[in-house]
C-alpha cells in the first residue's frame, strides 16, 4: 500500500523532497502505531523499508548580489510618497526575506518590539507556518519614514 502511495505521489509529479516528506510522515505513523500495539512490528518494519525518491541535483535560485540588491533598493525616488513606500517594501522583501504574499498580508499590528529589537510577529507564511522575523533597525526606519509621510503616526 505504501509503495502504491509513493507511485501515486510520483504520478502527480511532486518534487522528490515533497514525496520524501510525506513518506517520512507515513513511516513515523507506522512506528508510533507499532509502539502502541496498533500495528504489528513486522508490518511497521516493512513500511519503514520503503525507500524514498532520489533527489537529483540541487535546486538553485537566481540570487541577487549585494550590489544588485542595493541598486534595486535605491531605485525608487525617495522624495515621493510612492518611492518611500517602495523602498520600505523592498527593504522588507530583501532584508527580512519576506515572500510576496507575506508582504501583502503584513499589518502594522505584526510589528512588535521584543527585547529591544523590532520583529514581525506571528506572520502566516508558506504552507500556513507562523513565522517571527527579525527586522533590522534601518529597515524599521524606512517603514517609519513611509508611514509618517503617509499620515500613519502609530509606530
Amino acid at each position: 500500500m505504501v509503495l502504491r502511495y509513493r507511485s501515486y505521489l510520483e504520478a502527480r509529479l511532486l518534487a522528490p523532497g515533497t514525496i520524501n516528506l510525506r513518506l517520512g510522515a507515513v513511516r513515523r505513523l507506522a512506528y508510533e502505531a507499532a509502539d502502541s500495539g496498533l500495528l504489528s512490528s513486522d508490518l511497521a518494519a516493512g513500511i519503514r523499508r520503503v525507500k524514498g525518491v532520489r533527489n537529483l541535483g540541487v535546486r538553485l535560485g537566481n540570487w541577487l548580489t549585494v550590489e544588485q540588491s542595493l541598486a534595486l533598493w535605491q531605485a525608487p525616488d525617495c522624495k515621493k510618497l510612492k518611492g518611500k513606500r517602495d523602498r520600505a517594501l523592498l527593504a522588507l522583501l530583501l532584508v527580512c526575506g519576506l515572500r510576496r504574499h507575506e508582504a501583502v498580508d503584513l499589518r502594522i499590528e505584526h510589528l512588535e518590539q521584543r527585547e529591544e529589537h523590532w520583529t514581525i510577529v506571528d506572520l502566516k507564511g508558506k504552507a500556513g507556518h507562523v513565522r517571527t522575523i527579525p527586522v533590522p533597525g534601518w529597515v524599521m526606519e524606512e517603514l517609519r519614514v513611509w508611514l509618517y509621510t503617509a499620515g500613519n503616526r502609530s509606530r
